[in-house]
């Protein structure tokens, strides 16, 4: 499997000629949902869900299809019938031919006077690759290569440690990046490199490795 950074919180995973794409954001690239046969939003915000994006990448490919909860595809379902599925946790399915699991319920807290929305992660390929969102959600199964969500304004260093610690990946990929600025990477490196077990790694978006 190759995983492609894009940037933000958005990754391109191929395989067998096809390709999967996971929250291709308004942070991300004007064109990080296009090729794709099948996306995976996390939740509504608009860093994860650009509807325009979306609906430019379905029209360019009429057999793509996208896999997200409810308050997202109720905004895509009438334009694109039969090509829009509403999952939640513990749901299973395939998409382009990649095996997805559905784990977590809510948004990460980030301030208590602000209404918890929706978010699920998706565990792909039995835990090859675990993309959480926005939470830090704990799949409860082993996990290759966990997409890190490393700098957020609803966490902070320490929860992004224990939550490595917590998950127990292989290897840990930093995603949710975007307002990390160059002054701070380091840091992040060498505490998150530093306190977990975990291999830390960092890809400058349109950089790709393989899995």
């Amino acid at each position: 499997m190759k995983f492609i950074k894009k940037s933000h919180s958005c990754v391109r995973l191929e395989k067998d000629g096809r390709t999967l794409v996971i929250d291709p954001g308004d942070f991300s690239e004007p064109d990080a949902a296009l090729g794709a046969d099948a996306v995976l939003v996390t939740h509504e915000h608009p860093d994860h869900f650009d509807e325009g994006r979306l609906r430019t990448a379905l029209e360019a490919n009429p057999e793509a299809e996208i896999w997200t909860l409810k308050a997202v595809a109720d905004r895509l379902t009438a334009a694109f019938p039969g090509r829009v599925h509403t999952v939640g946790h513990g749901d299973t399915f395939t998409a382009a031919g990649f095996d997805v699991q559905v784990h977590g319920e809510l948004h990460a807290v980030i301030h208590p006077d602000i209404p918890r929305i929706t978010n699920v992660g998706y565990l792909i390929e039995g835990g090859k690759v675990f993309h959480p969102g926005d939470a830090l959600t704990v799949p409860g199964q082993a996990v290759e290569t966990l997409m890190l969500p490393v700098m957020a304004p609803w966490n902070k260093i320490s929860e992004v440690i224990d939550y490595v610690r917590e998950v127990k990946p292989r290897r840990a990929y930093d995603i949710h990046d975007a307002l990390l600025t160059d002054l701070a990477r380091p840091i992040y490196d060498r505490q998150i490199g530093g306190l977990t077990d975990a291999e830390h790694l960092r890809l400058a978006p349109g950089a790709s490795a393989e899995l």
